[in-house]
């Protein structure tokens, strides 16, 4: 362990052995609602990993309610602890782990389920949809690898449930976005052009916009159709309702 009480993890670790850490120091300092963790730069020094693994692990908090984000820097750098983890995180990281032995197709029937519901319900009651046009915008730059269009792929899709406020959904999404990331990469390569799949995120963006519930579902399953056919060989899940 490190003089500053942080344990270092390897560098290639995924964010949840992130949250593994903050959890485990925030129990070992005692630390109240109300009292700063340190910020995303000292974070990532401290725990040796990548200031993203970081930033991801943060915004899991925060949609947990464990932490409010604070920008600003040298003493009001890093975020504000506004509840103890409890037993959120940990059921969070067992979900992680449980996810390695489930199926892919019970997994993507899952996101289905979670992105149609979220796209619908945003639809219908209007939300923030900055967060998805800044993520289409990135994935419409030239150039990108699939790793990279797949990061701005994700950030799309996690924006989708963002926009319907639903916090225990984020939370869950969170989970399966990253058990899928591998996959998706493989079938970013797979497809060998993303010119549908930005396609379907216009359509997505343009029926949430518009207030249309039932496009903006029929947009997400479509969507997933696409970019997981050997998965729908019977062709695109029926309209929900």
């Amino acid at each position: 362990m490190s003089d500053d009480g942080w344990r270092p993890v390897r560098r290639t670790r995924t964010f949840e052995e992130v949250l593994a850490q903050i959890e485990r120091r925030i129990e070992a300092d005692g630390l109240t609602p109300g009292d700063r963790l340190p910020g995303e730069r000292q974070l990532a020094e401290q725990l040796q990993v990548s200031r993203a693994s970081v930033r991801e692990a943060m915004r899991v908090l925060e949609t947990l309610g464990v932490v409010s984000s604070n920008v600003g820097r040298g003493a009001d750098a890093g975020a504000v602890l506004t509840a103890r983890p409890g037993g959120a995180l940990t059921d969070l990281l067992r979900l992680h782990l449980r996810l390695s032995s489930v199926s892919m197709r019970d997994v993507i029937d899952a996101r289905l389920m979670i992105e149609r519901w979220s796209a619908e319900h945003a639809a219908r009651h209007g939300a923030d949809l900055r967060p998805m046009a800044e993520a289409l915008e990135l994935m419409e730059r030239p150039g990108l690898t699939a790793e990279q269009f797949v990061e701005h792929d994700t950030a799309f899709h996690a924006a989708i449930v963002g926009a319907s406020g639903n916090r225990l959904l984020m939370a869950v999404m969170q989970a399966l976005r990253e058990s899928v990331r591998r996959y998706a990469v493989d079938a970013v390569v797979a497809l060998g052009d993303t010119a549908v799949l930005r396609r379907d995120h216009r359509r997505i963006h343009a029926a949430i916009e518009a207030g249309d519930a039932a496009e903006a579902g029929q947009a997400i399953a479509d969507h997933l159709a696409h970019a997981y056919p050997e998965l729908f060989d019977a062709g695109p899940p029926a309209p929900s309702g």
